[in-house]
């Protein structure tokens, strides 16, 4: 299943102003330089020969707290004041823009209050509060996630770091793609999973600028689809909160920001169930040799599972994370 963003608010239009551009994404990397690891980018000839593509899978499980998140935290909360550092930030997240947050915070000499769900995985808790943030915790069913982030922000002079709707949240997303075409040279296609938005967003205006005419592909898990819905609606729609094992895809709705950038540059978005993403992580891990989160797998399951059509000659796919513990990893595969 598919939807194409096209209409009055397609590339160039006057009336969708740039969030963000490549000159932002750029001026990330520069701040990332020698902070965040360039992860490596995996290549698999079995891979290669299963889908009948040239594929490169810019693997962000290797990044510091183990997902890209890292990239958009520490772009973000860089660029705050000394007294604002001081005072400190608050976030709200599942898991991995928790602990990016939290070890941004400790690198730049601040502190870190973050909203999390009652459900979230323990690993990405326990990793949270190992980076030394102070952990609150809400029902992600019941409860309002930003106006809680949002009030701690007002009653403590906190900086509000959202996760993905932020013009240096998504530039700091943004040199994920960079750093994979750098390497790779043009590619035809790019996979990316979409959950908020913010890695498809800051993805897509590299991309976009270093090969014009690259097919922009978003990922979301069936139960998730809130991002295919708001493109075909022409504006940010809102689903019930998604029950998926990909924790880190369950939005509601699509930023503003991120939508307003996605709907210019998005070709498609695909959609995959929970069982294809299990059978991703086991090809990821049987056959790729590394382990990923569901979130993180979602992009590959749409290429194995043959989602992507046509198929490009030179397709890059980003694993945007590994944060899954042990026992999760089983119960999820058992």
């Amino acid at each position: 299943m598919t939807q194409s963003p096209t209409g009055p608010a397609g590339p160039g239009s006057p009336d969708v102003p740039d969030v963000v551009t490549f000159d932002d994404v750029r001026d990330a990397a520069r701040r990332l330089a020698g902070v965040a690891h360039r992860t490596p980018v995996l290549r698999s000839r079995t891979l290669d020969a299963l889908v009948g593509a040239e594929v490169h899978l810019k693997c962000e499980n290797f990044q510091r707290v183990g997902a890209f998140k890292f990239r958009g935290a520490y772009n973000a909360l860089s660029r705050l004041s000394p007294e604002q550092l001081a005072r400190g930030v608050v976030a709200y997240s599942s898991g991995n823009h928790a602990q990016a947050v939290a070890l941004a915070a400790r690198e730049l000499g601040s502190h870190a209050v973050i909203v999390m769900p009652e459900d979230s995985p323990k690993s990405k808790t326990d990793a949270t509060a190992g980076y030394g943030a102070e952990i609150v915790r809400y029902d992600r069913y019941t409860g309002d996630r930003v106006a809680l982030g949002r009030q701690l922000a007002e009653d403590r002079g906190l900086a509000l770091i959202p996760p993905y709707e932020h013009p240096h949240i998504i530039a700091g997303q943004g040199t994920a793609a960079l750093e994979l075409i750098e390497e790779t040279g043009p590619l035809d296609a790019l996979l990316t999973p979409v959950g908020g938005g913010g890695l498809m967003a800051g993805s897509a205006t590299a991309a976009t600028a270093l090969v014009p005419g690259i097919r922009m592909i978003g990922v979301e898990p069936e139960a998730g689809d809130d991002t295919l819905r708001s493109l075909a609606a022409g504006h940010p729609v809102t689903i019930p909160v998604p029950h998926t094992i990909a924790d880190g895809q369950a939005i509601a709705t699509p930023g503003e920001l991120t939508f307003a950038v996605n709907r210019r540059l998005l070709d498609s978005v695909v959609l995959v169930s929970d069982d294809e993403i299990r059978a991703a992580m086991k090809f990821a891990f049987e056959r790729l040799k590394i382990v990923t989160e569901p979130s993180g797998a979602s992009a590959l399951a749409a290429l194995l599972t043959g989602r992507v059509t046509p198929l490009p000659p030179r397709i890059g796919v980003i694993i945007s994370g590994g944060n899954v513990g042990l026992e999760r990893f089983l119960e999820l595969l058992g």
